[in-house]
């Protein structure tokens, strides 16, 4: 997710989860369904203009102020609440940045000519079909190499979703190859920090929980490959017979040369190399602006009065590339660190949200209520999966959904014999992939700013991450690989 250890920054495994016991579960709930409610009012009635550009995030607040007023209702301090969401600011505040560097890193890399580049050399590679299962397995690998599904977004998802859409693909189905490998990697690899949380959280060791979900996750990623090969050879594109045209208009529009990847390989090897994303990606940024110097003349002049001009607006705000082709200009246009405030702002509403309803105990009761039910062994597993899709609804992150219901249900699994990695496997299956199907999430929002594609664009085609929750309950319903710690 947001997901490599150094990317995020975020050191959660001691998270204090606050619990009140005066707090009715029925109080609990009070925030959580008048935040739904508004929220599809808004999505399905008010085509999202509600309350204006920013609906969403005014939601959010409200619901905030909701959760605020049941948290006085239960004697919860103003200071309490008010300090969780703090915690939960400085949680996102490195994600926050990185985001900034990521619009400005969209921006330079297109003036330098480096996502032309990618679409230039890209489109003569990738024919559409095989476009969509190639887009999941070159993202799976870049995603397990860095362990970073973010990291995966910013560079080769950019690029697919460039040249996806040149070729005529739909965007959403697109994203949602880049998005299932990008997230496959992200949980298969010993790099990602979501990866090493859960089995933290469950109490097991990495490569333990690694074996145990590649029985889930194996089986699942080659169902998603197989539907998006079906897709591909299905889908009506338009991209293959313009393609020559495409690509003479990149080349009339920019110099293109093989010299501009030195750029995206250079920012890879630095993730691979475990240097902090903020300078790697501002060490992209900087380089694509000296390439730009160096290889986009016209391009920047074409821009603004001087070259130095278009590099900053491309950095900070909207730009956009004119060619003579229609299509191709609305792909080359970017906005820059400006592009990200909708972003920003939504990440810092949802952590509004999230932190009141952790600061008056309303995250624990929820997961308290649905542990209280669990009696049977799939019914166990049933309330861990729905605890963390409800977290990533209702925290709007993705580490609270391992973290709580990992320290929530953990002794309810030894009770009941099952080893620890059957925790761990169903804390990533249910609460890493599907945090990137929630608009307001962390997850979602990035991957929705970042590949250009809205949540509810690419949902329906993120196979992998809707269907590894069906495959973890699959296999605790027919006790399949749920390993005992003793003999029942």
């Amino acid at each position: 997710m947001q997901d490599d250890k150094n990317l995020s920054e975020i050191e959660i495994e001691n998270q204090k989860i606050i619990k009140n016991k005066e707090l009715h579960i029925l109080e609990a709930m009070i925030p959580v369904v008048i935040l739904m409610g508004l929220l599809a009012y808004n999505i399905f009635i008010a085509n999202g203009t509600w309350l204006g550009q920013y609906s969403n995030q005014y939601i959010l607040l409200i619901g905030g102020g909701v959760a605020m007023a049941v948290g006085f209702f239960n004697k919860v301090s103003l200071k309490r609440m008010i300090l969780e969401v703090w915690e939960n600011w400085k949680s996102v505040f490195v994600p926050i940045l990185i985001l900034f560097l990521v619009g400005a890193l969209a921006g330079t890399w297109l003036v330098s000519g480096i996502i032309p580049a990618m679409v230039y050399y890209g489109l003569q590679v990738l024919s559409p079909s095989i476009f969509l299962p190639a887009s999941v397995i070159i993202a799976a690998i870049i995603s397990v190499a860095t362990g970073s599904s973010w990291t995966t977004s910013a560079t080769v998802g950019i690029a697919l979703v460039g040249i996806g859409s040149a070729l005529g693909i739909p965007t959403g189905m697109i994203a949602g190859a880049v998005i299932s490998g990008a997230y496959f990697g992200d949980k298969m690899s010993p790099l990602s920090d979501t990866t090493n949380l859960a089995p933290a959280m469950a109490g097991t060791d990495l490569f333990t929980h690694i074996k145990y979900m590649a029985y889930t996750t194996v089986p699942t990623i080659t169902i998603t490959l197989l539907i998006f090969a079906i897709l591909s050879g299905t889908s009506d594109t338009s991209g293959t017979a313009d393609i020559s045209s495409l690509l003479s208009s990149i080349n009339n529009t920019f110099n293109i040369t093989p010299l501009l990847f030195i750029v995206p390989v250079a920012v890879i090897v630095m993730i691979l190399l475990k240097t902090k994303p903020l300078i790697a990606l501002g060490a992209g940024v900087v380089l694509a602006a000296i390439f730009a110097f160096i290889f986009q003349h016209d391009v920047l002049i074409g821009l603004a009065e001087t070259k130095f001009e278009s590099i900053i607006n491309a950095i900070l705000t909207d730009t956009q590339v004119k060619t003579d082709n229609e299509k191709l200009t609305e792909l080359f246009s970017s906005g820059g660190m400006k592009g990200m405030l909708w972003t920003i702002f939504l990440i810092v509403c949802a952590m509004v949200f999230g932190g009141v309803m952790d600061g008056i105990g309303a995250l624990s009761k929820i997961t308290e209520e649905l542990l209280s039910i669990a009696s049977s062994v799939f019914g166990l597993f049933a309330s861990t999966v729905v605890s963390c899709l409800g977290l990533n609804v209702v925290a709007s992150d993705q580490y609270l959904a391992i973290v709580i219901p990992g320290k929530m249900f953990k002794q309810a699994y030894e009770d009941k014999g099952l080893a620890p990695e059957n925790l761990s496997r169903t804390l990533e299956d249910s609460g890493t992939v599907t945090s990137v199907l929630i608009p307001w999430n962390t997850c979602g929002a990035y991957q929705s700013s970042v590949l250009g594609v809205g949540v509810g664009e690419y949902a329906l085609y993120a196979f992998f991450n809707y269907l590894s929750p069906f495959t973890t309950l699959l296999f605790a319903a027919f006790r399949i690989k749920i390993k005992q710690l003793t003999s029942k």
